[in-house]
């Protein structure tokens, strides 16, 4: 195994079951209709890191039994992918650690706003989170793992999808939220693997591609697997995954995939 791959959370901004609906999702039983905030987990041989750290990281972090990480990368700064951050601490114990922290400038921004004490450089005592934020500029390596950062648009927030690389082999690209890929996207995939990208409902959202849209990006990148991820509760998992296409599924709480 180079690299696993595991997806804390697959749900919406409100997750599933949302608070005060009695859909049929919402009251379902199998547990791949519970849905935790969208976030992975990737453990590679040499060091292991997160994409998003949303309101639900703690408990996604035990469930996982998830004892030590090197990095967070950040898609974009909205609430439900980065107000999990302080619990990022418990990897920064020793008062020398500190903890990489990948981002957009304006989402680098907003976690320096909002966790101010864990940026300057005053608070550096034991046990508490001590950021060192690292600009996205272009392509970055986390051990042997290259990364190549790739701009969508999620309406007027820049928001950033992740191409995993090991050995020259494109294994991985997650998109969490995008409503449209950039231009040269889909050239820059070519040849991935496995896709995970955006596919929120059935019917069309202003800011997330619905399931119609995330299969048609799909079918132009042409990876060998996509796993649709970051859905709402319109989605009944037993019944949507069986009308999908072959090679594509709905992702789940929990699953773990490995190249």
């Amino acid at each position: 195994m180079n690299l696993e791959l595991t997806f804390l959370g697959t749900g919406t901004s409100v997750g599933v079951p949302m608070i005060g609906c009695d859909c049929e999702t919402c009251r379902s039983t199998d547990p791949r209709d519970k849905r935790l905030r969208s976030s992975i987990h990737v453990s590679t041989p040499e060091c292991a890191f997160v994409v998003d750290a949303g309101p639900d990281f703690r408990s996604q972090c035990l469930r996982e039994n998830i004892r030590t990480l090197d990095a967070v990368l950040f898609t974009h700064p909205h609430m439900d992918h980065v107000t999990g951050f302080d619990d990022v601490r418990r990897f920064t114990i020793l008062e020398e650690a500190v903890m990489p922290v990948y981002g957009l400038p304006e989402t680098l921004e907003a976690l320096q706003r909002i966790y101010y004490f864990s940026f300057n450089t005053v608070n550096r005592w034991r046990g508490y989170l001590k950021a060192d934020p690292k600009v996205i500029n272009g392509l970055f390596r986390l051990g042997e793992t290259e990364i190549t950062p790739l701009p969508v648009k999620h309406a007027k927030v820049n928001t950033t999808g992740f191409l995993f690389s090991r050995g020259g082999k494109k294994l991985c690209a997650y998109f969490s939220d995008m409503k449209e890929p950039m231009p040269d996207t889909v050239e820059q995939l070519r040849g991935v693997d496995t896709l995970i990208v955006d596919g929120l409902r059935l019917t069309p959202h202003p800011t997330h591609m619905n399931f119609p849209e995330a299969l048609a990006f799909a079918a132009e990148v042409r990876p060998r697997q996509t796993w649709l991820t970051h859905i709402a509760c319109e989605i009944l998992h037993a019944r949507e995954e069986q009308k999908l296409p072959i090679g594509v599924n709905i992702a789940y709480d929990g699953l773990k995939l490995q190249w």
